[in-house]
């Protein structure tokens, strides 16, 4: 156990307190029902395999968010529904596409349509020009009307001696609980990324002026056939920033032109076959169908009441994103996340059974939509029940009372792997008390605690006005490598041990802090970190 022992020696200098009540038969009914008689893998088959992907705003996530209230219905839930926010704008979906060289040499181009690219006009047989190192000269000089365009350069391919998969070691975790508070883990974007952001807008703008009829690019990671790809991009206005971008799937917005990401081995051939002065022909069809009649968008919402009377109107919420991007079935980002917080609340209600009584606080789960067009579902939704942020670095624009009853949020949203303990967002203060909930768990290798802030996800919604909210470590496994945002992100490559362990973990926290006298801690206003 010597991961373990590490961590606790790290950990130590946090602050001390009174010992953390557990509650061990709680803790005992929940490994029962969630290491040796998990239902999480079958929750992810219903999520990923029927009805994945799960773009925001399309109808494969309706059907989910149906199943999913239906499911928690079925557990006792029965205030289980969708609470509608929004508007978001237009959905999609893929009907069918396909990619070939053509010509007497031909061959099947591996590659994935960007979301919300329109569809074609039957197959469109169209030349290759590659603008991917032109300067703004060369690029000027060019007729791109009714071409297909390589837009990137290109990139090199590797052979992965070391396995693209990993856990955290010891000195991984030895980092982590002895890391200052540092900001994000997930890092900002630096002076280098900000320049090639903005020479890719000016380069997207330059094209789209052109009038070109596809545009493609090879995406900035994956190979061996897998494809990393998210929406299509929109020419920005001069000037713009990220945050002020138009957005494709805003019916309002500018013009589209169909976008597709190729497996960078096929990029890099047509690449190398121009620069020989090789004519290239492509053949692609493209079959989308845009859903306007309804732009509003929904999160599901259920929750088990509490019991107490002095306590009942507080709550406790655990919760992840159920939208996914399209070309997987969102299995890792974020059905992993969206099974586990569901197979949590699952487990509640066998502890409700076993003791013959609810939790104190009421115990709610949220499956947010949006995540992935800048956790719309979760703000909108911390916005409507307890304020509004005042952005990065700034007070709440207005509290509401609710916020005084919000004890704290659990998010989960980095994957596959297993629960390895808490970012703290940099609350102290409540150290001592997640210390003692992980301790039952040492066993099952959560034992990390780090007052490191982590970015990215829903509990920042909660995090930036104020309230606890919380992300738990993970195993890395091959998140970010292989699955994250790509076409195998699928049920095959969840791992089931690692989300019984972090269903049952997850739950035991929503059940602790559900049963405390007092609310979990909060940081001051003014030393929040403003994510």
């Amino acid at each position: 156990m010597r991961p373990l022992l590490i961590v606790a020696i790290a950990i130590a200098a946090l602050p001390l307190v009174a010992q953390e009540p557990v509650d061990d038969k709680a803790v005992e009914v929940l490994k029962q029902h969630g290491i040796e008689q998990s239902q999480v893998m079958d929750h992810l088959s219903w999520i990923c395999d029927v009805h994945g992907p799960r773009l925001t705003g399309s109808p494969n996530l309706r059907k989910a968010q149906d199943w999913a209230v239906t499911t928690l219905k079925s557990w006792g839930l029965a205030n289980a529904h969708l609470e509608e926010w929004g508007p978001f704008g237009d959905g999609w979906r893929l009907d069918r596409f396909s990619m070939h060289v053509t010509g007497d040499n031909p061959w099947s181009v591996v590659a994935q349509p960007k979301a919300w690219s329109p569809g074609l006009d039957g197959v469109l047989k169209a030349d290759v020009v590659y603008v991917g190192d032109s300067t703004k000269e060369q690029l000027e000089a060019m007729d791109l009307t009714g071409k297909i365009v390589l837009i990137q350069s290109t990139r090199d391919a590797f052979e992965p001696f070391e396995g693209p998969s990993r856990r955290f070691d010891s000195d991984a975790l030895l980092e982590l609980a002895n890391g200052s508070q540092r900001g994000d883990r997930r890092g900002r974007p630096n002076r280098r990324n900000r320049t090639d952001f903005m020479r890719r807008a000016q380069v997207m703008r330059m094209v789209f002026a052109k009038n070109p009829a596809v545009i493609c690019d090879r995406g900035s990671k994956g190979q061996y056939g897998t494809i990393f790809v998210s929406s299509a991009s929109v020419a920005a206005p001069e000037g713009a920033s990220r945050q002020s971008r138009p957005r494709p799937w805003d019916p309002k917005g500018a013009k589209v032109i169909p976008q597709f990401t190729l497996a960078v081995e096929h990029y890099n051939r047509l690449v190398r076959m121009l620069e020989k002065n090789v004519p290239v022909n492509l053949a692609v069809e493209l079959k989308t169908t845009f859903f306007k009649d309804d732009p509003m968008e929904r999160n599901v919402i259920a929750e088990i009441p509490g019991t107490d009377p002095n306590l009942k109107d507080e709550v406790v919420m655990v919760g992840a994103h159920f939208d996914s991007w399209h070309s997987g079935t969102g299995a890792t980002d974020n059905g992993c996340g969206s099974a586990v917080m569901m197979e949590a609340i699952r487990l509640l209600t066998k502890v409700i059974a076993e003791k013959g009584t609810g939790p104190r606080r009421t115990i709610r789960i949220g499956l947010w939509s949006g995540e992935e067009q800048g956790l719309r579902g979760s703000r909108a939704y911390v916005t409507k029940h307890f304020g509004e942020s005042g952005g990065r670095g700034n007070p709440p624009k207005s509290i509401k009372p609710a916020h005084a009853k919000l004890s704290g949020y659990y998010n989960l949203d980095n994957g596959t792997g297993k629960v390895r303990g808490v970012y703290l967002q940099g609350n102290a203060a409540i150290a001592p008390i997640f210390r003692a909930w992980l301790k039952p768990f040492n066993e099952l290798d959560a034992a990390t605690l780090t007052l490191n802030n982590t970015g990215g996800t829903d509990h920042l919604a909660f995090d930036g006005i104020g309230l606890p909210g919380f992300q738990f470590i993970q195993d890395p496994v091959s998140y970010s490598t292989q699955t994250h945002h790509s076409n195998m992100d699928n049920w095959d490559h969840a791992i089931a041990d690692d989300l019984k362990q972090a269903a049952t973990v997850i739950a035991s926290f929503a059940w602790h802090t559900s049963q405390r006298d007092e609310k979990l801690p909060r940081k001051p206003m003014a030393t929040r970190d403003g994510n």
